[in-house]
């Protein structure tokens, strides 16, 4: 009872419109406000066409009255009557327009004039703004046989408010039952419009209003009889369409809420399984990050244990090595027999072997520890390769030809660190040599758009395709048996690739096997200058080579670059009738019985091994003979000393590198006797006075009391090492200037900034050569004493 209470109230509530809100009155308030319009727009244009009437009618009455005076006010004036002039005027004077009649004659002798006041009325203002408050009329009077002649002139005055008034009451009716009509209309249309809109309307609301929306059986809202077809029939259709639409709407989210919460709570059990997993996950992380994280600390002081023990390792290596190779050096310099010069050199050349054993290990644990710094100074990279290929031509075997080739185009000088170019270079050409035992092996020097290109190309015994990618790892070679037929430890391809990735390069392979390999490194090295100036040279060259050798490649490509005439024979063609002015060859059987039928002097490029005994080289003089690969250095001297152009070269070349003569005093702070003797041994055939310190302290006293250019400080030594006595000696303040070169076995990179840190000017590490010691005291010793 309280509900359906409470329903009823609502839908009074929704009724209770007042009679202004009401959509009836406001179409009929619309409705009357047009209709009042537009008939008080008619009720104006009837007082106004009532207007111009009323105006033309004064004017035309007051014209007929005249025109009814003129013959008697004309017979008046002839006979200048007074008596009947003024009956004339005063019948005039009955109009009740007519306020003033006055009847003069032609002499302007006034015969009769009579007037009255005019009307006054409360209303008259609107009647004179209308009308004027009064007209004059004149009628001029003459016989009808004589209208030429004048007799008279009768004048009236007109009171126009007697028609005026008459206006007014028409127009006021006229506004009055217009008014009449728009209310008597906007009634008869607020009841049409109540029964015809409003009631239907009412009743759709009503309905809408009691229909229950959780009623299952869902009734339509019934449609007003008489109204089927109109516009409430369509919108009680179209709202039983939504009031359907809507239900069924209901219906489905009442069955969505139900699925959905048949979800929630599938979804919080999983959650609440998925909660308990994740403290199982988390706890076992936690353990795990523990776990890591002592792995790390293991990891780190593992890592410090591996470098400080290849710090050891480097130090007790390379001390032993140097004393090693400095002895075999020092012995290699003496009076020996040609056995016993083999044994020692052989013994050198073995330990030069464990050194770069010993570097190449060095290199990959400061890859791995992330240490490699490389540097970025200009460099000559042609000059560079053909360096390193002159190095290692003693490697190569009798019948294997080494071909340095370089690129016309190449830049004078690139951007890089020269030391790690050279080693990519020198392991890539150790390797193609390692595994050729004829044929070819060429090195070329190529610019390409992202920077050079170092190819080294031979013709080998090829690398399976399998074993392409094991080679790179260290440690790694392709099949076990080349190791035991090749030697090597398999690190030099893994670091080679290393440094190539490290200067943000690459190396590519590309071999078969038994028809030989290429490595291919593209290293982005910017320009620091163009292509160096070329030479201008003229004559002509002929070379007696096979048209696939090294030699000839070089030649074609460099010989015309210079502007000179180059022509290629075989090794069997006749040199009659050939006019050159330099024959080159390298078949030293082709030169034999070549004089004296030809002249033409002589360059042989051959190994060394096969250059010609001294007998046989002066029956062919002139003849030059040089050691494979030809350089671009040594070619360019040949050619100027044979067309007589190379004086100025000549003493230019020899101005550069003088013959020096040391007289310096070196201070050598070294603890091992075997290091002093060599160290002091080469020293000494360089030219220097040596005095010996076994440990800081006592270099400390020698410089107290002798005068020195130069002090060699080793860096790990008793009582003090080398890096207190070097800071000793610039706290002193008394040697500023003095040079301190480091002398260690410790081979790490942050060595040499250790040594700096501690005021040495200079590195040198453990073993050196004497060339190395010779060109450190190049750089630091005066030139006082270095003449």
């Amino acid at each position: 009872m309280l509900g359906r209470r409470s329903g009823s109230e609502t839908i009074t509530a929704l009724m209770d419109i007042s009679l202004t809100h009401r959509l009836s009155f406001k179409q009929a308030g619309l409705t009357v406000l047009v209709a009042f319009i537009l008939g008080t727009l008619l009720s104006v244009t009837q007082v106004a066409v009532d207007y111009a009437s009323e105006e033309a009618s004064i004017n035309r009455e007051i014209r007929a009255l005249l025109e009814i005076s003129h013959n008697p006010a004309a017979r008046i004036a002839y006979n200048i009557d007074a008596e009947l002039a003024q009956e004339l005027v005063l019948g005039l004077l009955r109009s009740p327009a007519v306020t003033r009649a006055e009847l003069i004659d032609n002499s302007g002798l006034v015969l009769a004039s009579v007037s009255r006041p005019r009307r006054e009325s409360r209303y008259r203002v609107f009647s004179d703004s209308l009308f004027g408050a009064q007209r004059q009329f004149s009628d001029p009077l003459y016989v009808a046989h004589a209208p030429n002649e004048a007799l008279g002139v009768l004048h009236l005055e007109v009171d126009t408010y007697a028609f005026g008034s008459h206006f007014l009451r028409r127009s006021l009716l006229t506004l009055l039952t217009g008014f009449a009509r728009s209310l008597l209309l906007s009634l008869i249309l607020l009841v049409l419009f109540y029964f015809m809109l409003t009631k239907p309307l009412v009743g759709v609301i009503r309905a809408l209003s009691e229909r229950n929306p959780q009623d299952p059986q869902h009734r339509p809202v019934p449609c007003p009889k008489g109204h089927e077809r109109d516009e409430i029939g369509t919108l009680v259709e179209v709202t039983n369409r939504q009031l359907s639409s809507i239900a069924k709407e209901i219906e489905q989210r009442r069955h969505a809420e139900d699925r959905l919460t048949q979800y929630l709570a599938e979804l919080e059990n999983i959650v609440s399984a998925r909660t308990a997993e994740l403290k199982a996950t988390n706890a076992r992380l936690s353990r795990s990050n523990a776990e890591l994280e002592v792995a790390r600390t293991t990891a780190l002081n593992m890592a410090q244990a591996r470098s400080a023990f290849l710090a050891n390792m480097s130090h007790e290596i390379r001390t032993p090595l140097n004393g090693l190779l400095g002895m075999l050096a020092l012995a290699l310099d003496g009076p020996l027999s040609a056995e016993q010069r083999q044994q020692l050199g052989i013994a050198h050349d073995s330990g030069k072997v464990l050194v770069e054993l010993l570097n190449d290990i060095l290199d990959l644990s400061k890859f791995e520890a992330g240490q490699l710094e490389l540097e970025q100074i200009p460099f000559d990279l042609g000059v560079l390769a053909e360096e390193t290929a002159s190095l290692l031509s003693q490697n190569a075997a009798g019948a294997v030809e080494l071909t340095c080739l370089i690129d016309p185009q190449l830049p004078a000088q690139v951007v890089g660190d020269p030391t790690r170019v050279r080693q990519i270079v020198s392991n890539l050409l150790s390797n193609a040599l390692k595994f050729t035992r004829f044929g070819r092996v060429d090195l070329q020097v190529v610019r390409t758009d992202e920077g050079v290109g170092i190819r080294v190309r031979d013709t080998g015994i090829g690398i399976a395709a399998d074993a392409q990618a094991r080679i790179f790892q260290p440690f790694a070679q392709a099949e076990v048996g080349i190791t035991r037929e090749y030697g090597g430890t398999g690190l030099g391809l893994a670091l080679t690739r290393r440094l190539c990735e490290a200067m943000h390069g690459s190396l590519s392979l590309q071999s078969k096997e038994g028809f030989g390999s290429e490595f291919y490194a593209q290293l982005p090295l910017p320009d620091h200058g163009g292509p160096a100036p070329q030479p201008r040279l003229q004559g002509r060259i002929v070379a007696l080579t096979p048209a696939s050798s090294g030699l000839q490649q070089m030649l074609s490509q460099w010989l015309p670059t210079w502007g000179l005439d180059y022509q290629r024979l075989d090794t069997d063609a006749s040199l009659l009738g050939i006019e050159a002015d330099l024959l080159i060859s390298d078949c030293p059987e082709c030169l034999l019985g070549i004089r004296p039928a030809v002249g033409t002097p002589i360059l042989l490029v051959t190994a060394y091994g096969n250059f010609l005994p001294n007998d046989q080289a002066l029956r062919l003089a002139p003849l030059q003979q040089i050691a494979r690969p030809l350089a671009r250095s040594g070619l360019l001297q040949v050619l100027r000393h044979t067309f007589h152009s190379d004086t100025a070269d000549a003493q230019s070349q020899a101005q550069t590198q003088p013959q020096r003569e040391r007289s310096a005093r070196v201070l050598l702070v070294e603890d091992n006797p075997v290091n002093q003797m060599v160290a002091k041994g080469m020293l000494a055939k360089l030219g220097c006075q040596v005095l010996v310190a076994g440990h800081g302290g006592e270099a400390l006293e020698a410089l107290e009391w002798e005068p020195v250019d130069l002090v060699l400080m080793d860096c790990n030594m008793p009582v003090m090492d080398g890096y207190e006595a070097s800071r000793r000696i610039r706290a002193n303040g008394r040697w500023p200037e003095l040079p301190i070169v480091a002398l260690t076995a410790n081979a790490l990179s942050d060595e040499r900034e250790r040594c700096r840190a501690a005021g040495m000017n200079d590195y040198l590490a453990k073993p050196f050569r004497r060339e190395e010691l010779a060109a450190m005291l190049d750089s630091w010793l005066p030139v006082e004493v270095t003449r």
